[in-house]
């Protein structure tokens, strides 16, 4: 079972609030943590084919749950050092304008 800090939706929201601001570090770890969920559930859906098999996707299963816990465990680092209201997964509102300001070339 893979323990989730995040659901899916929380990330879907980080992702677009990243996207309208172009802020690639927060979605570049969403999509990272989305991929190593879909790597997990192909695990778990493969696992029971053989006893070779059975070895193989345990062993990937258990390398995407110490990943997965770390991107998420980083992806709150992140949220929180660029002050993200954690309870919404909004962006504040100087990190928007500082990216919109450097879009649009103000000082």
């Amino acid at each position: 079972m893979l323990n989730k800090k995040y659901t899916d939706t929380q990330l879907q929201i980080i992702l677009e609030q990243a996207a309208i601001y172009d802020c690639a570090c927060p979605a570049q770890i969403c999509k990272e943590i989305g991929s190593q969920r879909r790597l997990h559930d192909y695990q778990a859906r493969c696992i029971n084919r053989s006893d070779t098999d059975r070895a193989v996707h345990e062993r990937i299963a258990a390398a995407v749950r110490v990943a997965h816990a770390e991107l998420e465990n980083a992806l709150t680092d992140v949220l929180n050092l660029e002050g993200w209201d954690m309870e919404r997964l909004e962006m504040p509102e100087n990190l928007k304008k500082r990216i919109l300001d450097s879009i649009h070339g103000a000082d």
